[in-house]
């Protein structure tokens, strides 16, 4: 989520007309044989990406045509999460996350691996073995390499990228005060990287955190993590920046220099959970900024040298999680509830084109 306390500048909202063409979103049928996005990237260096929501993937044809047609990655938005697939301890339920995986290899996708540890959607008998102190830290040690371990493993070569280790730090810089700092100290980031890679060598392993799209405070805790743990050779190859912006703050500063400091300790970068956000109702107005947000990042990226992903946080409003958390808030995505596109799926068209 997002935590911006900027009001809207008028620089940010600058260019708006010269991005956009026609106002509001406009229904599929305006637009004949659109080019999709994903070929539209396929000569940036860049994946095109949405997280899947795998209910819909399975419910609605439209939503499984339109993840097919316009993506070149996916992400799991929760199956490949703790709580889904080790729901009891010992007892793994691989389905979900498994057809994600058939899904993708079918249509000629790749898949980001989302998230092997964080400090929300925990098992509860995890939280609660913690809690009651029947599970001490050196058996939550073994309970947290086996995890990783397992899950990596079931999908080794199938996986380009993980997201390791997930919002670490708070906004001033300090570590989250999380059930793995409190039980294993810091420690237990560079031992995530260690196992994911012995799981599988191949797949590239992510940090990932919102609020960390420009220079600011929690980025550079990022940074000096990362610059530390590379020096001790602690496998960290990529930042993943979520991009979980609203309208109603400020656009973030100096994205392409937080993007580039990153780049020159020879990690990847990428844009990993992207979705702008407004107070509801929908206006013209908030629709052009909202476009021109989506294409502020994703111009960063596709002119870096090493962002290699821009996932959107899935693609239609009918299916945001922003409204059950954001109150009066939503229409986040590049399309609204009846998969009509907006100024945003344009300008993030546009952005591809010409980044080729």
């Amino acid at each position: 989520m997002n935590v911006f306390r900027m009001p809207v500048s008028a620089v940010a909202l600058a260019g708006v007309a010269l991005l956009i063409t026609g106002a509001g979103a406009q229904p599929a049928s305006a637009h004949p044989k659109p080019v999709p996005l994903r070929t539209l990237a396929a000569g940036t260096g860049v994946r095109i990406g949405t997280a899947v929501d795998m209910a819909a993937l399975a419910d609605d044809t439209m939503y499984r045509r339109t993840t097919a047609r316009e993506f070149n990655s996916v992400t799991a938005e929760n199956v490949m999460k703790w709580e889904s697939v080790e729901p009891t301890r010992g007892t793994y339920e691989w389905g979900p996350a498994d057809d994600l995986v058939r899904f993708a290899r079918a249509h000629g996708q790749a898949v980001r691996g989302h998230t092997l540890v964080w400090h929300n959607q925990l098992p509860g008998w995890l939280t609660a073995g913690v809690a009651d102190g029947s599970i001490g830290a050196e058996e939550l040690r073994g309970i947290l390499r086996d995890h990783i371990t397992a899950e990596v493993k079931r999908y080794k070569g199938r996986i380009y990228q993980w997201d390791v280790v997930n919002e670490v730090f708070e906004d001033d810089g300090s570590f989250r005060n999380s059930i793995w700092l409190r039980e294993l100290g810091p420690s237990y980031i560079e031992d995530a990287f260690r196992w994911a890679h012995a799981a599988d060598p191949k797949a590239r392993l992510f940090l990932n955190d919102y609020n960390v799209e420009g220079v600011n405070a929690k980025s550079t805790a990022y940074y000096d993590l990362a610059k530390r743990l590379r020096a001790q050779r602690v496998p960290v190859q990529g930042f993943g920046i979520q991009g979980h912006l609203a309208i109603q703050y400020g656009f973030p500063g100096q994205v392409a220099e937080n993007l580039a400091r990153f780049e020159k300790l020879g990690m990847q970068t990428a844009f990993t959970e992207v979705d702008v956000r407004m107070i509801l109702p929908v206006e013209e107005g908030k629709l052009a900024a909202q476009a021109t947000y989506f294409r502020g990042l994703l111009d960063a990226c596709v002119q870096a040298r090493r962002c290699t992903s821009f996932t959107v946080w899935g693609f239609s409003d009918k299916y945001s999680w922003v409204p059950g958390v954001f109150g009066g808030q939503g229409a986040a995505t590049l399309m609204d509830e009846e998969f009509g596109r907006k100024p945003a799926f344009a300008a993030v068209g546009e952005g591809l084109r010409e980044g080729a």
